[in-house]
């Protein structure tokens, strides 16, 4: 995997901060007034299917809206991005500053109830998840960590059969797991005390990555000079 061993710094902290946004992002989702994943469309198509069987017809809306704002935010995030190869100088700075964006503009609908809230949080989880999916060649996710747990278990099992690991791969799992949990633990508690306002934490976190990241591209173009 040459991709993953020359993952350069900024980018194993980019990608830990990134997995607790989406560890915020979603506790936020759960604790709020639908109680529903935000980063994760495992669930909500399960319940987007469970309301067509149970033929519930607002629900089957809801839901299908759900998981088209995510795929949204993952077509937009191949609109800006575009490239499949880490690289400084592609515009995730923009699309960070976009996800920022849509953070900010879900907070007043969540704090009215208002799901298109959790729509415009999905898009911005979509674009986040676009984003690192395409910088890694689809190795890494940072918005659901089903596939990373899958991963680190197989792993294990390679490590107590005496079988070879990529060490550095199961480095990049630890880090997406622990990351995003701390980030739900995080989200819990901001919840407690601020409600939907959480998340301004990570429209703020994805805000200020995406001007550092920008801030960083400048500093080493012209370090390159």
């Amino acid at each position: 995997m040459p991709w993953l061993r020359q993952l350069p710094r900024w980018a194993w902290f980019g990608t830990g901060v990134l997995a607790f946004i989406a560890g915020l992002v979603n506790a936020v989702g759960y604790l709020g007034f639908r109680h529903e994943s935000i980063s994760n469309m495992t669930g909500n198509a399960s319940l987007f299917g469970i309301a067509l069987g149970q033929a519930n017809g607002g629900e089957a809306l809801h839901w299908a809206f759900a998981i088209a704002a995510f795929v949204l935010g993952t077509m937009l995030s191949g609109m800006i991005v575009q490239q499949s190869t880490l690289k400084l100088g592609r515009r995730y700075g923009v699309a960070l500053m976009l996800e920022s964006l849509l953070l900010f503009v879900a907070i007043p609908m969540l704090d009215a109830s208002n799901s298109t809230g959790l729509y415009l949080a999905s898009t911005a989880m979509g674009l986040q998840n676009g984003m690192v999916s395409a910088y890694s060649g689809a190795l890494i996710r940072t918005t659901h960590v089903t596939g990373i747990f899958t991963d680190l278990g197989i792993y294990l099992g390679h490590l107590l059969r005496g079988l070879p690991v990529d060490m550095l791969r199961l480095r990049v799992c630890v880090v997406v797991a622990s990351t995003f949990m701390l980030g739900s633990a995080f989200g819990a508690l901001s919840f407690a005390h601020m409600q939907q306002h959480a998340l301004l934490i990570p429209a703020l976190l994805t805000g200020a990555c995406g001007l550092g990241y920008g801030a960083y591209r400048q500093y080493s173009l012209a370090g390159e000079r």
